[in-house]
């Protein structure tokens, strides 16, 4: 049985850890696409064509701390933006989508564009100044020294990059849910997403 959850959203809005929560209660296999976008990025930065690094990713390309550092992140919105970048990386992201015993997958267009068909698709948003505030204490928390108003200007900056990208647009699918957890806690937003999903028909894998 293969059964299928999508989930969009901007960054530091709770879709990683509300996706990786759902994939380990469902006993569901989990993707954060964004690692793959990132990955691409990161090679960018070290000087290599985007859309080589693309057709040449390999699992060990998505390991490293280094990831989810902010140059990463902001190379990772730029690389996305190319049509052909997000082609090459398509069909890895739909195969793992249709995988026997479930799926999660996060990441921008998952719903719009990789998993149209998905059983269940959210969209899961934030504030503005709450996702700042999550990010600035992930980054302080990492040990890097940042300013929250830098914080706030890059998360801006990669919304606006990725709301009006032409390829596949940062966007609620038109039947997706939104959740937005500015005042939830990490339980409270679980806890509607499993709502959401037993709603959908998903079964708990093994």
């Amino acid at each position: 049985m293969s059964f299928t959850i999508a989930i969009d959203g901007p960054a530091a809005s709770g879709k990683g850890t509300i996706s990786k929560a759902l994939a380990a209660h469902f006993g569901f296999a989990h993707l954060d696409t964004g690692l793959l976008y990132r990955a691409v990025g990161r090679r960018m930065l070290s000087g290599e064509v985007p859309l080589r690094a693309a057709q040449t990713l390999s699992a060990r390309d998505l390991e490293g701390d280094d990831l989810r550092g902010p140059d990463v992140a902001q190379a990772a919105s730029k690389v996305a933006a190319i049509p052909e970048v997000r082609t090459a990386l398509v069909d890895f992201q739909r195969a793992f989508a249709r995988r026997a015993g479930g799926a999660v997958l996060d990441g921008r267009d998952i719903g719009t564009v990789i998993c149209p068909e998905a059983e269940l698709k959210l969209y899961v948003t934030a504030s503005d100044a709450v996702r700042a505030e999550r990010r600035h204490a992930e980054l302080q928390g990492r040990g890097l020294t940042v300013d929250y108003d830098q914080v706030l200007a890059d998360l801006r900056e990669r919304d606006a990059r990725d709301s009006e990208r032409a390829a596949a647009p940062l966007k609620p699918a038109g039947d997706a849910v939104v959740l937005d957890t500015s005042d939830l806690s990490i339980e409270d937003a679980l806890a509607q997403a499993i709502a959401h999903a037993d709603a959908a028909g998903a079964v708990r894998s093994g």
